[in-house]
């Protein structure tokens, strides 16, 4: 899970180089919590080029 995550975040990098036209921004949301059931750790990556935005969640 956490390899497929480093891998997502470097595609989402290399992507955001804008080599033509408008750059792609990426972002990249990570999370921590902490209950009674355990630790439980989530996250997202997603890509935003104008209008059109894709989120990966984890």
């Amino acid at each position: 899970m956490r390899n497929l995550g480093f891998a997502l975040f470097g595609l989402a990098v290399l992507t955001a180089c804008g080599v033509d036209g408008e750059p792609v921004q990426p972002t990249l949301n990570a999370g921590v919590g902490i209950g009674d059931s355990g630790v439980h750790v989530g996250g997202a990556v997603g890509l935003h080029k104008g209008p059109v935005s894709v989120f990966l969640g984890f």
